[in-house]
C-alpha cells in the first residue's frame, strides 16, 4: 500500500478561484418554502437550511434539520482569460470575461454536456424510471434565481429545460416518494419525503488552512492539491474495503475540493442515520484548530487507521518541505504542545532557538535524535511514538464537511457544470479505485469553458485523416457523426464517466436479475432493461 502513496507534483498556481456555495441559500421565503418554485437570492441574507423549506409535519429523523446549504463564503476571483477564437457568438460575450454568460453557457450545454450519461447514472438504467422522474434537480439562474423541486421524465426533457433557462449550474438533490413537481397537490409536505439518495462526501481545501502556507482563500496550487490527492486514497479504499463499495467516483469541484458520489444501491437506500455513522468514521480530527489535541486515538490503532498512517506518510514528508509548517513560531509552539515530554520539549527548544530558520523537515527529525541522546530521563518512548503518529495524522488525514453526506435532502452540484469563477468544468478526476488517476490529476489543467468552444471551432483544422476532419469516425463497419465534446479536451472526462456508468448499470442488471429469480419471476413478467 505503501507504494502506492508517492506525492505527484502538479504544475504552478495561475489563478484565484471564486468562492460560490454547494447549494446556494433561499432566503425571504415563507415557512414552508413551498408556495413559490424561484427563490432570489438576496445580499447579507443570513442562510437558510435546505428543511426550513418544507412545512411542518415532517418527520425529523428524514428530514433533519440545521443542514447547512453552503460551507463557503463568497470570494472574489481574479479576471477571466479572454478566448479569442472562439466560435462567432461566444466572441462578443466572451469579452465580457464572464464564464457564465448566458449565451456562452448555452452553447455549452447544446454541445458538451453529456446529459445521455447523466441520465443513465441517476435513473440506473437506460429507460426512464422513478430514479430519475421523482429526483430533484434544482438550477441556480442567470439572475441568481434559485429554482427548486424540479424533476423530468425524461433526459431530453431535462436538456430542454436547461437550455431553456441556462443556469449558470445545477445541483442534484434526492429522489422523493412523489414527483416533488407535484408536492403543491399533497395534502401536507410530509408525503413528500426523501427515499434515496447517492451518499456524497466533499473535501475542501479551505478546511487545511491552518496547515498550507502556500495559498490561502480560494487559491490553490500543486502543493496543496497533494492534501486533496491524499484525501481521495484514504477515503476511497476505506469505503471499498471496509464498507464494501463498488461504484464510487470523485468529481473535480472545479475551484478547490472535491466531491465523492456513491452510487451502489446498498449505498443510495441508507437512511440518514447510517449515513451519520459512514461520515462520522471518517472523523479523526476533532474540535477547531485553536488549542488542545485534535487527534485522540485509542490503541491498538483501529486497521483503517492503520492503513492510512501508510498511505499518509510519505505525503507527510512533502507537507513538511512544502509547507514548512513547524517554522513559524506559532508553528512550532503547536508541535511542542503535541509532543508528551517535557523536558524533550525544552531540549528542542534549546537547540531551535541557535537555529531560527531550521526548517520543518529538520525539526521533525530533531525530535528523534533528540530523544536518543537521553535528555529526558523520565521519556517514554511509547508515548512518542504514539504523540507522533497523531501530529501526522492531524497534518495529512482528509478533513470532510461532515454535514454534507449526513442527509439525503443535501444537494449537490451536478458533475461537468461549469465553474463561473474560475470556467473550469466539474470533471471526474478518478473511478473504480484507480488511484493512478487521481495521483496524475492536474486541477490547473482542467479545461476551460472558452477553450472548449474554441477546440471545437478549430476541429478539423489540424492534420487529421479527412473523415476525422469533417466530423466523423469510424465506428466498427460504419462511420458515425462526432459528439462536439469528442472533438475537445473534454473527452477523456466523459469517457471515464461513460465507462463508471457503465459498469454501474450493468451492475444493476445482475442485481436486477438476482432478485427477480430470487422472487421467482421470469420471462415477459420480470424487469427488462
Amino acid at each position: 500500500m505503501a507504494g502506492d502513496s508517492s506525492p505527484h507534483q502538479l504544475s504552478p498556481s495561475q489563478n484565484e478561484d471564486l468562492n460560490l456555495p454547494n447549494a446556494p441559500p433561499a432566503p425571504g421565503v415563507d415557512r414552508d418554502g413551498i408556495e413559490d418554485d424561484t427563490v432570489v437570492k438576496s445580499e447579507n441574507q443570513p442562510p437558510v437550511s435546505l428543511e426550513d423549506l418544507f412545512e411542518g409535519g415532517g418527520d425529523d429523523d428524514d428530514l433533519g434539520s440545521g443542514v447547512p446549504t453552503s460551507s463557503e463564503a463568497n470570494i472574489p476571483s481574479s479576471p477571466p482569460e479572454s478566448a479569442p477564437g472562439s466560435s462567432e457568438n461566444a466572441t462578443a460575450t466572451l469579452q465580457q470575461e464572464s464564464y457564465s454568460d448566458p449565451a456562452i453557457m448555452k452553447q455549452f450545454y447544446a454541445r458538451l454536456f453529456p446529459f445521455r450519461a447523466l441520465f443513465q447514472w441517476l435513473n440506473h438504467s437506460p429507460k426512464p424510471g422513478p430514479d430519475f422522474t421523482n429526483r430533484e434537480f434544482a438550477l441556480t439562474l442567470p439572475n441568481d434565481a434559485y429554482l427548486r423541486y424540479q424533476s423530468y421524465p425524461t433526459a431530453d426533457l431535462l436538456r430542454k429545460d436547461i437550455l431553456q433557462h441556462i443556469p449558470s449550474r445545477f445541483e442534484i438533490g434526492p429522489v422523493y416518494t412523489t414527483n416533488p413537481r407535484e408536492r403543491k397537490t399533497l395534502r401536507n409536505s410530509s408525503m413528500l419525503r426523501p427515499l434515496s439518495k447517492e451518499i456524497v462526501f466533499d473535501i475542501d481545501l479551505t478546511d487545511y488552512d491552518d496547515i498550507r502556507t502556500c495559498c490561502e482563500k480560494a487559491n490553490i496550487c500543486s502543493k496543496c492539491w497533494s492534501f486533496a490527492t491524499m484525501a481521495i486514497k484514504v477515503v476511497d479504499v476505506a469505503l471499498r474495503e471496509d464498507f464494501g463499495f463498488e461504484h464510487i467516483i470523485w468529481i473535480y469541484s472545479g475551484r478547490r475540493g472535491v466531491h465523492a458520489w456513491i452510487s451502489d444501491k446498498k449505498a443510495r437506500k441508507l437512511d440518514d442515520d447510517k449515513r451519520k455513522a459512514i461520515t462520522g468514521y471518517f472523523e479523526v480530527l476533532k474540535g477547531g484548530v485553536q488549542g488542545g489535541k485534535r487527534v485522540n486515538l485509542k490503541r491498538p490503532l483501529h486497521p483503517h487507521i492503520a492503513r492510512s498512517l501508510e498511505i499518509l506518510k510519505p505525503y507527510f514528508q512533502q507537507v513538511l518541505i512544502d509547507q514548512d509548517p513547524f517554522m513559524s513560531q506559532k508553528g512550532q509552539d503547536r508541535l511542542l504542545q503535541l509532543l508528551p515530554d517535557k523536558a524533550l520539549n525544552e531540549a528542542l527548544v534549546k537547540k531551535w532557538s541557535s537555529s531560527p530558520d531550521r526548517p520543518s523537515i529538520r525539526k521533525w527529525e530533531d525530535i528523534d535524535a533528540l530523544a536518543k541522546t537521553g535528555v529526558s530521563k523520565t521519556l517514554d518512548t511509547k508515548a512518542l511514538v504514539e504523540a507522533k503518529q497523531d501530529i501526522l495524522l492531524e497534518y495529512t488525514y482528509p478533513r470532510l464537511d461532515v454535514e454534507v453526506g449526513k442527509k439525503r435532502i443535501h444537494l449537490l452540484k451536478s458533475p461537468f457544470v461549469v465553474h463561473p469563477g474560475t470556467g473550469r468544468v466539474c470533471v471526474p478526476i478518478t473511478a473504480g479505485g484507480d488511484m493512478s488517476r487521481a495521483e496524475s490529476f492536474d486541477p490547473l489543467s482542467v479545461p476551460k469553458l472558452n477553450e472548449l468552444l474554441r477546440e471545437v471551432d478549430q476541429f478539423g483544422s489540424n492534420d487529421e485523416p479527412d473523415e476525422r476532419a469533417n466530423g466523423y469516425i469510424e465506428d466498427g463497419v460504419t462511420m458515425r457523426k462526432l459528439n462536439d465534446w469528442e472533438k475537445t479536451s473534454l473527452k477523456p472526462y466523459v469517457e471515464l464517466f461513460d465507462a463508471f456508468v457503465k459498469s454501474l448499470l450493468k451492475s444493476e442488471m445482475v442485481r436486477v436479475k438476482r432478485e427477480r429469480d430470487e422472487d421467482g419471476v421470469t420471462g415477459a413478467d420480470g424487469m427488462e432493461f
